[in-house]
């Protein structure tokens, strides 16, 4: 066989590269139960559809190069649910997935084909940060590859991140950079580990309170959902890349509508309490609504009195924004004004439509809500909004009250914005109103209190403002699915062919 010789060194350098860390590392990870670099990429690519480049990569560093095959990150491409991806996938079992000189160009390299060719890009994230001594000292900081444009992110390309084990260092950084970030419990993410905290500024922190999966999912909402196994996380991100188009200059793929959908919308209504002090749950009437009765949320447990979700409707995707009256009535906090706003940035940039179901009394108030800046966070949404072009569908569920009012998309803040006879708006609510107005309280003058009331809650009904043209319609609650997809085709831009302006590109994925 000619070149016998040059082929069999190909194919031991190749299966030295494939063997990743080495067998005793690897069968370590197996006990532990966690899935190795190359076993999660083969459960996120469709079967045989991956392809690998640069896997004959190693450290810079002579001494490190047999030691470190593929320098410790993973790149390539491959089909996932039939749709071209490329991914970055994280081996710790090479010197912690640390980053060094040349697994930082096999980054940025993926970071190019990415948004100059428009791919998609999933980070399987786990790694332990910068690598000493290759980072230590003028020659080396000053020494490295140009930064121009590395940390830029214009969405042109979705890009999701899943953290599945401590993620220092690139992974951290990528993942503040995603659209979308999927954690594993037990996972981590943050700046650095708890020993360089401690060792630079005493503070001695376990892991899961600096930078743990609670820390990143309820505190600051730096992660969209979590996952119980590695398994489900990825395919959370699977799922999460079936609602958004490949790039940015294609809309999101249409898909087949379950059979029954909207089979309970005849009874929708029976979902909203009469009294209208009493909560429910706004997911059940999302999940009636929408195809198939599935939403996929966002930060489930960020901003609670708000829910953000993708959907599909008449096979389309959508993003729904709504607020929910199970957590402090449905009042917006600092933590909805975020949560909202990127949804909002997310779904315009990827020309996704935007249904908003209301139900709020207003924003929260008070000294905690002063020190995180709500009022500048209430701007950012509206400043947000109002650069939306994708379309905007509004239906209030129930109440409606102050400022809520238009960030949630009144006075032409939608292109749609409808009501159901269940709606109320107003400037507050009414029995507030009377405490404030006239500094009566029903437990001191109920007499009082009721004529007040009378006043206050005059023309708080929808067919007040409908009858202005203020808000476009009272419509039955039964017909709103119907009247949502009528809408959607009614609104959708003719001349960019439903694709949005993409005014929003440029919006920090984190702030």
């Amino acid at each position: 066989m000619p070149h016998q010789e040059l082929m069999k060194k190909f194919s031991e350098k190749k299966a030295h590269q494939l063997g990743m860390g080495g067998k005793k590392k690897l069968e370590a990870r197996k006990a532990a139960g966690k899935m190795n670099a190359r076993e999660r990429i083969e459960y996120l690519f469709d079967p045989g559809t991956f392809r690998e480049i640069g896997l004959f990569t190693h450290s810079a560093r002579p001494e490190d190069a047999p030691h470190t095959p593929t320098d410790g990150k993973i790149i390539g491409s491959g089909f996932i649910q039939g749709r071209l991806a490329g991914t970055v996938v994280n081996d710790l079992t090479v010197k912690g997935a640390s980053s060094a000189k040349v697994n930082k160009r096999k980054m940025e390299y993926m970071r190019y084909i990415s948004c100059e060719k428009g791919v998609p890009l999933v980070f399987l994230g786990e790694s332990s940060g910068s690598r000493m001594p290759d980072s230590m000292g003028a020659t080396d900081m000053a020494g490295g590859e140009p930064m121009v444009g590395q940390y830029r992110r214009l969405r042109e390309a979705p890009w999701i991140s899943v953290l599945l084990g401590p993620c220092f260092g690139s992974s951290g950084f990528y993942s503040a950079m995603s659209d979308i970030n999927v954690m594993l419990k037990g996972a981590a993410m943050g700046i650095v580990s708890p020993k360089v905290t401690q060792l630079a500024t005493g503070e001695d922190t376990p892991l899961e309170e600096l930078a743990g999966w609670e820390v990143n999912f309820k505190i600051t909402g730096a992660v969209d959902a979590v996952g119980e196994t590695e398994r489900e996380c990825i395919d959370m991100a699977k799922k999460y890349l079936s609602y958004l188009p490949s790039h940015a200059g294609q809309l999101p793929p249409r898909a087949e509508i379950p059979e029954g959908s909207g089979k309970d919308m005849p009874h929708i209504l029976d979902l909203v309490p009469e009294k209208r002090n009493r909560a429910y749950d706004m997911k059940k009437i999302m999940k009636t609504l929408v195809d198939g009765g599935e939403i996929f949320e966002l930060k489930a447990e960020f901003g609670r009195p708000c829910v953000t979700a993708f959907a599909r409707l008449d096979g389309y995707s959508v993003g729904v924004v709504a607020n929910n009256p199970m957590y402090m009535a449905g009042a917006l906090d600092a933590d909805c004004c975020e949560k909202i706003t990127s949804f909002l940035v997310l779904c315009d940039s990827f020309h996704v439509p935007i249904i908003t179901l209301v139900d709020t009394p207003g924003f929260m108030v008070g000294k905690g809500m002063e020190q995180k800046k709500i009022m500048g966070k209430i701007i950012n949404w509206m400043n947000a909004l109002a650069l939306v072009t994708v379309p905007k569908l509004t239906v209030i569920i129930r109440k409606i009250y102050g400022q809520a009012y238009l960030n949630m998309g009144g006075r032409k803040n939608s292109d749609v914005f409808v009501g159901w006879p269940t709606a109320e708006i107003s400037f507050m609510d009414p029995e507030t109103a009377v405490n404030v107005v006239h500094n009566v309280k029903r437990e001191d003058d109920p007499a009082r209190f009721e004529e007040f009331l009378g006043r206050m809650s005059k023309d708080i009904e929808p067919f007040g403002a409908a009858g202005i043209f203020g808000i476009e319609d009272v419509i039955e609650p039964a017909e709103t699915r119907d009247f949502l997809i009528r809408m959607l085709h009614l609104t959708q831009s003719r001349e960019t062919g439903g694709l949005s302006r993409r005014l929003l590109h440029n919006w920090p994925t984190s702030y």
